[in-house]
């Protein structure tokens, strides 16, 4: 039993406390256990799987395996018959058919089983996500129990590095901040608050809420759960996963018309054949038991020969094969089929975030002193430089102040891997940022922390919008370094530096920074306005809102994840090979749309939709104008699902990617389900059928180039085989006749 399906992020807390009758006390252990009798554990609850047995038996529902069952039988009839009439040498023949063929159809078999019995693990995966311990209040007293009692109106207690329990409005948030990647794929932690948020407001955009299985990475804070167990957003991603229906392979639809077909004909033939030989028994005018049998045994031979035995053992090999050149470019194989499936996939529903791009915010503009900088590089590599209508700039004086603000008021570290160029952030992407363009400038972080050392910070909150760190000087003086959203540093500034001079900050001169910011932004870019405020030696007495105000502005940084350098590389190959490809992200519509034009993906007369857009079509709205959308925002899991399923219904042959959770039941349903071998989660990975290594995009494309090569050689094998086959019936069949 569930609680009633409530818009609880557009609540206020007094409303969302009385709805769920619990007060800031927490439940009393009496209540708790009432409402676990009614609302049950808060577990994800796994449909009951099949059998191994069922699942080995299944196996043999295949029409092709059936008609090889057929053969093996048949052919055992032959032998006996062989045995029966002195005949050691056709026997032994016989039974080596008999054999070679059931032989083929255990390995087929058992290759089919193992893949379905590795396939349903998804749920189990999305089980180890889920927090096994929860902090809550009981009887006014914090208490830790298992994750699974905890129940709706239960106040949760957390605190950095906690994974959440179950679905729970915020009601206090001190400095919170959660990682929600495994629900809307977006690595950029989100800031969280006690205010109400829009009706229609996104899963990503709900601010005031905690999800299950995500994780707090700042702050603390309480929240009062709302929903347990599958009627959570983990708990319907769990549902969508088992309930998402898989299809056959084109080849396997192909093979299976293939083996009806043979069916009909051998059956045909054989009549036919039988018929003859029966006709000319009987027009001999003598009753010839043996020689109706000889018929009978003709057209089973017949019909042995006309069946092309060894295609599947060839199918299975030249997949297996093809797994291994998968391999070697950064694919692995789960599923044996897929390896074929991707030679007949039309179009390609790719993540942004880390597939198309990096994952990896990277700063592209840079405003000071009235000028735009250019920055060159991608990602977390400090690689690249600064330049000024198109020439290499010696960052310094204002500029080199814009840096340094940004590299320490920062809370984030920049560090190298122990692969050759590979860097990571630990801490906000969107820091890590300022930190690398500081790096791509020739200066350091670490130097800068040494020569300005820190004394004090007032931290980053969503309400204040702003971070300030105030810093020792060379010159033994004392300043303040503040960055933040571009429209609240502006508010709180009253000057300005102009080539190395504090004027005056008027109207005129506001006026044009944020039209620049404007300009910025529509071109996507994450924008943070810096600042500083020289204070006084003693600042112990001073309070945060004293050092926030009159402050000099600076310059503004602008950033963004761009695309990978390769990916608009493998764009141009997909269309050259008539695919289509379509970018599915929970990032924002303008920000989706110029890494898609950036790419070539979003091209002039494509259309946009946003997750809201989505939802307000029917299903036979949005398969009228799929064809049309090349960029998908905001979007939620089951409308990933939607648009899968749409693609499908048009009779195409779709591969999704995906890395986090919320991916999983499209993953599952698309004709191949690649998932990220980096960024990927268990979950993903186990409802995929291909992991990419390298979580690229230029990968898939590479795939489906090798998919389409194996798909070929099939198409060349059954052919020979068809040919061989044939040839062996007329021959047969011309011997019979005679």
């Amino acid at each position: 039993m569930a609680v009633v399906s409530k818009e609880w992020h557009a609540q206020g807390i007094d409303d969302v406390m009385r709805e769920l009758a619990v007060t800031h006390e927490g439940l009393t252990s009496q209540e708790a256990q009432e409402r676990l009798k009614k609302y049950g554990y808060n577990e994800l609850i796994a449909k009951k799987r099949k059998s191994a047995l069922s699942m080995f038996l299944d196996e043999f529902k295949d029409i092709f395996i059936l008609l090889l069952i057929a053969a093996t039988i048949l052919s055992g009839i032959i032998g006996y018959y062989e045995v029966m009439t002195g005949e050691a040498e056709g026997f032994m023949e016989a039974m080596a058919d008999a054999i070679i063929i059931g032989a083929i159809v255990i390995m087929v078999a058992v290759t089919g089983f193992i893949q379905e019995y590795r396939a349903e693990k998804a749920v189990e995966a999305m089980k180890r996500l889920t927090a096994p311990k929860a902090r809550v209040l009981r009887d006014g007293e914090e208490k830790i129990i298992p994750a699974k009692e905890i129940v709706p109106g239960d106040i949760l207690i957390l605190e950095a590095g906690d994974r959440v329990p179950a679905d729970a409005r915020i009601i206090e948030a001190i400095e919170l901040k959660a990682n929600e990647a495994i629900l809307t794929g977006e690595s950029a932690p989100v800031n969280k608050s006690v205010l109400p948020a829009k009706v229609d407001a996104p899963i990503s955009e709900r601010h005031n809420m905690l999800f299950t299985a995500t994780h707090v990475v700042y702050g603390r804070g309480k929240a009062a759960v709302t929903t347990t167990g599958m009627n959570t957003e983990f708990g319907k991603i769990a549902e969508m996963v088992q309930t998402a229906e898989e299809e056959e392979t084109p080849l396997q639809k192909k093979l299976d018309k293939f083996a009806s077909k043979i069916a009909k004909v051998v059956v045909a033939v054989c009549v036919i054949i039988f018929a003859l030989e029966a006709f000319e028994v009987a027009a001999s005018g003598v009753l010839n038991i043996e020689g109706f049998i000889q018929a009978f045994m003709s057209s089973i031979s017949l019909a042995i020969s006309a069946v092309p035995e060894g295609l599947p053992a060839i199918v299975t090999v030249t997949l297996a094969l093809g797994a291994r050149e998968f391999a070697k470019r950064n694919a692995l194989v789960r599923k044996l089929s897929s390896a074929e499936s991707l030679g007949a996939v039309t179009v390609i529903c790719s993540d942004k975030t880390g597939t198309i791009t990096k994952g990896e915010m990277t700063v592209r503009q840079l405003y000071v002193d009235g000028k735009f900088l250019e920055v060159t590089g991608v990602g977390y590599e400090p690689k690249g430089e600064c330049k000024l209508d198109g020439a290499p700039l010696k960052v310094e004086g204002d500029a080199e102040l814009l840096l340094r603000i940004g590299a320490l008021c920062n809370n984030s570290q920049l560090r190298k891997k122990d692969e050759e160029n590979c860097w990571e952030v630990l801490g906000d992407p969107t820091e890590g940022a300022l930190i690398v363009v500081a790096e791509k400038a020739g200066f350091s972080r670490e130097e800068w922390d040494e020569v300005y050392p820190r004394i004090r910070e007032i931290p980053f909150t969503s309400e204040r919008k702003r971070m300030t760190t105030v810093h020792k000087t060379p010159e033994n003086d004392v300043v303040a370094y503040v960055k933040g959203a571009p429209e609240v540093i502006l508010e709180r500034c009253t000057h300005i530096l102009e080539n190395g001079k504090e004027t005056k900050l008027t109207q005129v001169k506001r006026d044009k920074i944020l039209m620049v910011n404007e300009q910025l932004a529509g071109n996507a870019l994450r924008v943070l306005a810096m600042a500083y405020k020289r204070l006084p030696a003693t600042i112990e007495k001073l309070d945060d809102e004293t050092i926030e105000n009159d402050l000099v502005f600076v310059g503004l940084q602008g950033m963004i994840d761009p695309p990978r350098e390769e990916a608009i590389q493998a764009n141009k190959t997909c269309q050259k090979a008539g695919i289509r490809a379509v970018m599915i992200t929970g990032d924002h519509k303008l920000t989706a749309v110029a890494v898609a034009k950036e790419v070539g993906i979003f091209k002039e007369g494509d259309l946009v939709l946003t997750g809201p857009e989505l939802a307000q079509l029917s299903d036979a709205e949005f398969e009228q104008q799929v064809e049309k959308v090349s960029v998908y925002a905001r979007v939620l899991p089951e409308q990933k699902l939607k648009i899968v399923n749409a693609w499908k219904k048009k009779g195409h042959i779709v591969a999704m990617t995906g890395d986090g959770v919320n991916d999983a039941p499209a993953v599952k349903a698309a004709d191949v389900g690649v998932a990220m071998g980096i960024t990927g989660t268990d979950v993903t990975k186990e409802a995929s059928d291909i992991i990419l290594t390298d979580d690229n995009f230029a990968t898939i494309v590479k795939a489906v180039e090798q998919g389409r090569v194996i798909y070929d050689n099939i198409r060349k094998y059954a052919r020979f085989l068809i040919a061989c086959n044939f040839d062996e019936l007329l021959v047969i069949g011309s011997f019979a006749i005679l």
